[in-house]
């Protein structure tokens, strides 16, 4: 925290520009509390459904503490909590973590994912050189969390948080499932099984989650940094 804040925490005491950023968004859950905030602003309840392994008193140390570094603005009346511009702009720090973690054994694809999670991931996943370019609209459903997801001209996903999302097709399910329809066997086999369910156009849906994989991506170095679009308004718990 900053020298004139009254949250205090371990700093690291020296002048590289690495270390004061992680004074300021690296304690623990910090920089996942930014990833459930990413795409639009949320209730606590809300923030917690997306962190099952955090504490309600850990929760509301870290947001107080993103508060106050000016990562979060918090609505007091709503109760709703929202990213600041330099809270979005932590977008590229988190997909370059994700990118870094594919080259990195231990990761279990099974444990919980969030779909704002997944929604972060798949900027690190995708195959831009095939998806440059791509017309497919894509739409994602998670209980009351919607995104839809478009390519640009370099194939990087564009992620924009939709209250009734659409696309070409609606993949609909669990975090857990739709990561599986991405990564996985795909969203065909797991609609016949019933892990999601698949609205619109199969072959789209086969098509895009085609463009996605958990091999390390080979990234062009003309590539842009992805945009982030957040919805307006609260959120429900």
């Amino acid at each position: 925290m900053t020298d004139s804040g009254n949250i205090s925490r371990p700093r690291y005491d020296e002048g590289c520009l690495g270390a004061h950023a992680l004074n300021l968004i690296g304690d623990r859950w910090a920089l996942l509390v930014v990833r459930e905030l990413m795409f639009e602003p949320k209730r606590f309840q809300m923030l917690r459904a997306g962190l099952p392994g955090i504490t309600a008193s850990v929760l509301t140390q870290r947001l107080a503490q993103l508060v106050q570094v000016g990562v979060v603005s918090h609505d007091a009346v709503l109760g709703i909590y929202a990213l600041t511009d330099q809270g979005r702009a932590l977008h590229p720090v988190l997909t370059e973590l994700c990118r870094w973690a594919l080259m990195m054994p231990g990761h279990d694809p099974m444990k919980f994912i969030s779909i704002a999670a997944l929604m972060i991931s798949i900027s690190a996943t995708v195959d831009a050189g095939r998806a440059a370019g791509s017309p497919l609209r894509a739409a994602f459903l998670s209980g009351h969390e919607g995104f839809e997801v478009t390519l640009s001209r370099l194939g990087a996903p564009q992620v924009r948080a939709a209250r009734a999302p659409r696309g070409d097709f609606l993949l609909e399910g669990s975090g857990n499932a739709l990561a599986a329809a991405i990564y996985g066997p795909g969203p065909r086999a797991l609609a016949s099984l019933g892990k999601i369910a698949l609205h619109g156009d199969v072959a789209a849906a086969q098509e895009f989650t085609d463009l996605f994989s958990l091999k390390p991506q080979i990234r062009s170095s003309s590539e842009s940094p992805e945009e982030i679009e957040q919805a307006p308004g609260d959120s429900s718990t």
